[in-house]
């Protein structure tokens, strides 16, 4: 797939031909220019850029010799063959940690990283206000009509405003799937326009879910009661399909869908069937199936759909964050800390041995 950025890509591989201890390798996808400065500071470190494109056979070397891999989240950015998975990690013996670039581990297999004694940590939250304001764009645009608005002025023909008549969002009533860093940030947000707020996060007792702002609920009475249903749940095996044609026909007639979430969570051809029958008032959607969507998509052909290309945490703001962030708990982690935003903890025993084996010292913080 052809990427294209705004600006290039600031990526020059840091190559260090000389005897240093460890070594992190990323493929050459956009990364704010802070994971670069920050690897600088540390001549101990090899960091190395390879191609996407490249063959695993012709990084033979590089993989032999790594310790940490900063991966991207995103599947149709990475190709499968760099996947952290049992393949890869059978070429990579010395490899302790693999980063992500964002809270999401669709590249990542977490078990087999686990058998592997490989850590795995993301960079929950970096992003988070990010992906919260574009939840509220999204509330916003569908509601108010304003990408039919902007497509309509632009066609020409006749029409009144009252054609395209929207809705305020207060005293509406939004449900959240899932209320965690994201999650609590949209509350928040909702709770300044006059919504009220209400979640389902079976990971979280009542008492924490009303902390964060929101009134605890099942997710039946969610989509029952729910005036915009939102979703901030992960990417898991309970959760692909969760959003299917019972869910969407459980959900209030003429409310509102969006997620900001991962594709396959919502059946994206149940959503088009209840658009189509009205049962759904409109959408808003950032994560596809395969992303970017084609372009003969059926959700890209409904004016009532506001559709983005997974970007509501691509800004200035998230990316640096979670370059920084990546990088410090990346350092820090072969620096033998017990890294922050660890994904699996019961990988850590196996982990510590192979840690000693490789630097000949045992790792300075014990697993919490």
């Amino acid at each position: 797939m052809n990427h294209r950025h705004s600006a290039p890509t600031p990526l020059e591989t840091t190559s260090r031909q000389r005897s240093l201890d460890k070594s992190v390798f990323r493929l050459d996808v956009w990364y704010d220019e802070s994971m670069q400065a920050i690897y600088k500071t540390r001549p101990d470190i090899t960091l190395t850029t390879l191609p996407a494109a490249s063959r695993l056979d012709d990084c033979a070397e590089v993989l032999q010799a790594a310790h940490a891999y900063q991966i991207s989240s995103a599947k149709d950015e990475t190709p499968p063959s760099w996947f952290a998975n049992e393949a890869l990690l059978a070429r990579t013996p010395n490899l302790l940690c693999v980063s992500t670039s964002g809270s999401g581990y669709d590249t990542v297999d977490i078990e087999a990283c686990s058998r592997a004694g490989v850590l795995v940590m993301n960079q929950s939250g970096a992003n988070a206000q990010s992906v919260a304001e574009h939840t509220l764009g999204m509330m916003l645009g569908v509601n108010k009509r304003l990408a039919e608005n902007d497509h309509r002025l632009r066609q020409g023909g006749t029409f009144s405003r009252e054609d395209l008549m929207g809705r305020e969002l207060q005293g509406k009533t939004v449900g959240l799937v899932g209320i965690g860093h994201i999650g609590k940030r949209v509350a928040a947000l909702a709770r300044a326009f006059g919504m009220e707020v209400i979640a389902y996060d079976p990971f979280l007792n009542a008492d924490t879910i009303r902390e964060r702002g929101a009134q605890p609920v099942s997710l039946s009475a969610l989509l029952a009661e729910s005036d915009i249903v939102s979703l901030h749940c992960p990417r898991k095996a309970d959760t692909l399909g969760m959003f299917d044609a019972s869910a969407f026909a459980a959900m209030k007639p003429g409310a509102l869908f969006v997620t900001t979430a991962r594709g396959g969570i919502h059946s994206e051809a149940a959503l088009a069937e209840a658009l189509q029958s009205g049962h759904i008032g409109g959408a808003g959607i950032d994560v596809w199936d395969v992303e970017p969507p084609p372009l003969d998509h059926p959700l890209l052909a409904m004016p009532n759909v506001m559709a983005t290309y997974h970007t509501a945490g691509v800004t200035h703001e998230a990316r640096r964050n979670i370059a920084t962030w990546a990088t410090r708990q990346l350092i820090e982690t072969l620096d033998g800390e017990f890294p922050p935003r660890l994904l699996n903890p019961e990988a850590w025993p196996i982990y510590a041995e192979r840690y000693h084996a490789i630097f000949g010292k045992h790792p300075t913080k014990a697993c919490r």
